[in-house]
C-alpha cells in the first residue's frame, strides 16, 4: 500500500492540535500528526490515538512523504517566529501547488506576507482563525479561513466537515483573500475580550447593589433563556455557581489580575490604524491592563476617596435594567466590530460576506450565541448595511433598553463603581446618533495652533487657515484629514 495515506497533516500536539486531529479522524479523515517533540507523538498515537486514523511522522520530512497530493499541512503552533520556521522547515519537502495553512492567531499582517511570499513560491498559503477553545476543536470549533482561494476547494470538505453546525450549516466558509481569515479572527477574539468585560462589569454591579452569588447565578441563567442566550452567560452561571473543595465560592478567592495574549490589542491597534472607533474593544483591553496594576490599585484604594457605596434603589428593577445595558452594549459592540471589517474590506479588497461571517461565529466560538442570528438576517436583507445600529431590529432593541441603560450608568458613577465598557458604548452610541459634534471646535484650535486649516459648512473640500491672533502667517500647514 502507498505510503502517502494522510488526508491532512497537522503540526503541533499541544491540547488544541490533539483534539482538532482526533475531529478530523472522528470525521472519516486520515491524520498524520506531528510534533518538533517527537516522544509527544508516541506518546499521542498509544493513547488518545489509539484505534484512530491517525499516522504518526517522525520529521518533517516523513509527514510530508505520507500526505495525498496536493499535501495539506497545517500548524497549530505559536504564532510569530515559530511560524516562519516551520514554514521554512517545510518547504523542501513541498511540491508546486501544495497546501500550508497556520492555524494559530497569527497576526493578519503576517499572514498577508506569508501569503505573498509562497505565492512567489508556488504553494497555496491559508491563515484560518479556529475558535471554541480545546471543546470546540474537539467537538466542532468556528473555522474562519482565508488566503489563497483555489486552496479552498481542496480543504473544504475537512474544515466543514469537523466544524461546529448550526441549523445544519457548517459554522465555516471562506472568508476572503490573503490575510482575511486572520483578520475576522482577530475582530472575533476582540469582540470577545469586549463581552467578556461587559459581564465583568454587570458582575461588579450585582456586587455593589448587595446580590449574593446564588442571586447572581438565577440571574444570568434566566438571561440564557432569552436574548442574551449565549456561551459567555452560559458558563458565567457555572462559574458563579462552583464550589471550592472546602464548600466556599471559588471566584472571590480569584486574583483579580486580568491576562491576555495580545488579540485584544491588535483588534485595537487595527481601529486606531483605520480610523474606525471600536472603543469598547479598546476599554475592554485597557480594563485589563488597569486590572494589572493590582499592588498600584490596592495603594491608591487607601488614599484615593470615593463615594459611599449604598445602593438604595429598587433591586428588581436595577436587574432589569441591567440586563438592558449588557444587551445594549452588546449591540454597539458588534456594530463597532463590523464597520472595523467593512473598512478593511475597503482597505484591503476583500469581499466579506458579513451575513456568513455572523453564521461562523452562531456555534463552536466564545462568542457565540442566538444574537449572531438576527445580525446574519440583518446583513441578508441588507448587504451594504452600514451600521447595524441602522437594521430595523437592532434600531428597535437598542430604543428599548435606553431607559434602563442610561440608569445603570448614572447609578454606576453615583456608586463610584467603573464601568469603561458599557460607559463608552452609551457615549459611542449617543455620538453616532449626534448630526452635529464638538469637532469643529478642535478643527479650530488644530488651525490655531498649527495652521492645519479647517472646512466651512457647505463649502466642503475647501480647505482655509485664518490667522486667529493678528500676528501668525498666512501660509498653512498641509492638510490631512483624521
Amino acid at each position: 500500500m502507498s505510503k502517502r495515506v494522510g488526508d491532512i497533516g497537522l503540526i503541533g500536539l499541544a491540547v488544541m492540535g490533539q483534539n482538532l486531529i482526533l475531529n478530523m479522524a472522528d470525521h472519516g479523515f486520515t491524520v498524520v500528526a506531528y510534533n518538533r517533540t517527537v516522544e509527544k507523538v508516541h506518546h499521542f498515537l498509544a493513547n488518545e490515538a489509539k484505534g484512530k486514523s491517525i499516522v504518526g511522522a517522525e520529521s518533517i520530512e516523513d509527514l510530508a512523504s505520507k500526505l495525498k497530493s496536493p499535501r495539506r499541512i497545517m500548524m497549530l503552533v505559536k504564532a510569530g517566529s515559530a511560524v516562519d520556521s516551520f514554514i521554512e522547515q517545510i518547504i523542501p519537502y513541498l511540491d508546486k501547488g501544495d497546501i500550508i495553512i497556520d492555524g494559530g492567531n497569527s497576526e493578519y499582517t503576517d499572514t498577508q506576507r506569508r501569503c505573498a511570499e509562497l505565492e512567489k513560491k508556488g504553494f497555496r498559503f491559508v491563515g484560518s482563525g479556529v475558535s471554541g477553545g480545546e471543546d470546540g476543536a474537539r467537538y466542532g470549533p468556528s473555522l474562519m479561513p482565508g488566503g489563497h482561494k483555489e486552496a479552498w476547494p481542496y480543504i473544504k470538505p475537512i474544515f466543514q466537515g469537523i466544524a461546529a453546525k448550526t441549523d445544519g450549516q457548517p459554522c465555516c466558509d471562506w472568508v476572503g483573500e490573503d490575510g482575511a481569515g486572520h483578520f475576522v479572527k482577530m475582530v472575533h477574539n476582540g469582540i470577545e475580550y469586549g463581552d467578556m468585560q461587559l459581564i465583568a462589569e454587570i458582575y461588579h454591579l450585582m456586587l455593589a447593589i448587595g446580590l449574593n452569588q446564588a442571586e447572581m447565578a438565577d440571574i444570568f441563567e434566566e438571561w440564557n433563556k432569552g436574548e442574551l442566550d449565549s456561551f459567555l452567560i452560559e458558563i458565567t452561571t457555572d462559574i458563579l455557581r462552583y464550589k471550592d473543595t472546602d464548600g466556599e465560592y471559588l471566584l472571590p478567592k480569584i486574583r483579580d489580575a486580568a491576562g491576555q495574549k495580545g488579540t485584544g490589542k491588535w483588534t485595537a491597534i487595527a481601529a486606531l490604524n483605520y480610523g474606525i472607533p471600536v472603543t469598547l474593544i479598546g476599554e475592554a483591553v485597557f480594563s485589563r491592563c488597569l486590572s494589572a496594576l493590582i499592588d498600584e490599585r490596592h495603594q491608591a484604594s487607601k488614599q484615593l476617596p470615593g463615594p459611599e457605596i449604598n445602593f438604595t434603589g429598587d433591586k428588581t428593577q436595577f436587574v432589569k435594567d441591567l440586563q438592558q445595558a449588557l444587551y445594549a452594549s452588546k449591540i454597539v459592540s458588534y456594530a463597532q466590530g463590523f464597520m472595523l471589517l467593512k473598512e478593511a474590506a475597503n482597505v484591503h479588497k476583500w469581499t466579506l460576506d458579513y451575513g456568513s461571517i455572523a453564521l461562523m461565529w452562531r456555534g463552536g466560538c466564545i462568542i457565540r450565541s442566538v444574537f449572531l442570528g438576527q445580525i446574519k438576517r440583518a446583513f441578508d436583507k441588507d448587504p451594504n448595511l452600514s451600521s447595524l445600529l441602522l437594521a430595523p431590529f437592532f434600531l428597535k432593541a437598542i430604543t428599548k433598553a435606553q431607559k434602563g441603560w442610561r440608569n445603570v450608568i448614572s447609578t454606576a458613577v453615583n456608586l463610584g463603581i467603573p464601568t469603561a465598557a458599557l460607559s463608552t458604548a452609551l457615549a459611542f452610541y449617543d455620538g453616532y446618533r449626534s448630526e452635529r459634534l464638538p469637532a469643529n471646535l478642535l478643527q479650530a484650535q488644530r488651525d490655531y495652533f498649527g495652521a492645519h486649516t479647517y472646512e466651512l459648512l457647505g463649502q466642503e473640500g475647501k480647505f482655509v487657515h485664518t490667522n486667529w491672533t493678528g500676528h501668525g502667517g498666512n501660509v498653512s500647514a498641509t492638510t490631512y484629514d483624521a
